[in-house]
């Protein structure tokens, strides 16, 4: 479980905070803080893996926050949920190692997109040593053009019971994704169901769209994560 801080002056914010954040599974707030001073006392008490934080609050503004953060060399991460769109206010933001820049007002499905980027993000961090081109290209948050069924050369026709519309949402996400993914993480992430997920990925590696990397664990079977290699038409 993922557990993550909010530092933002509006009671009512936050409490739109936590809610968006908690219903993603696999995070949980563990506690709140009204500015940017309190929010520093708390990180060190609390040792978050992220926080949620404004830019603009009294005593300490978000973006001194931040700085501060970093000048302890604090491994937290942390996205921006703010109403500050200037320039200024980003570059600095992204400048400081920001995960996420997310501007009010906010919807939950954004507070969502950032967040299950955020959980294959961390995990290839605390469980890699080392690291594919492709696979820091992805942490990196390297982009590529969007890949589409039109846009790629497939070798046979779409297997009984798959669709260009769900292949292409499918084919969207994996482009979206700083990391590769597994079947069961890819239909939690769509709402789709498991074996669905594996029969389009299934289909997608025998085309040689996405590459798999069998991951071993101490314990339990390997588990198979997917990556899109974007094969386009000549």
């Amino acid at each position: 479980m993922y557990k993550v801080l909010c530092i933002e002056d509006d009671p009512m914010v936050r409490e739109v905070n936590r809610q968006f954040i908690e219903r993603v599974e696999g995070f949980t707030v563990i506690d709140f803080a009204k500015d940017g001073q309190e929010g520093l006392q708390k990180i060190e008490q609390l040792r978050p893996h992220l926080v949620f934080m404004d830019v603009y609050m009294p005593q300490l503004d978000g973006l001194e926050t931040l700085a501060l953060l970093r000048a302890q060399d604090t491994e937290t991460d942390v996205i921006m949920v703010t109403a500050a769109t200037n320039v200024e206010a980003i570059n600095r933001a992204m400048h400081l190692g920001i995960f996420d820049y997310i501007l009010k007002p906010f919807s939950m499905e954004r507070v969502a997109q950032a967040l299950e980027k955020y959980k294959p993000y961390k995990a290839l961090l605390t469980t890699q040593r080392d690291f594919t081109q492709q696979q820091l290209d992805r942490l990196l948050h390297t982009t590529e053009t969007p890949v589409k069924v039109e846009n790629i050369a497939l070798t046979e026709a779409l297997p009984k019971g798959l669709n260009k519309a769900t292949l292409d949402k499918i084919l969207q996400h994996l482009h979206g994704l700083q990391v590769a993914t597994s079947a069961e993480q890819l239909a939690s992430q769509l709402g789709i169901a498991r074996v669905t997920a594996r029969r389009y990925l299934d289909f997608l590696e025998k085309q040689q769209i996405v590459s798999v990397d069998i991951q071993y664990g101490q314990i339990g079977r390997p588990m198979n994560l997917y990556a899109i290699t974007a094969h386009k038409k000549e």
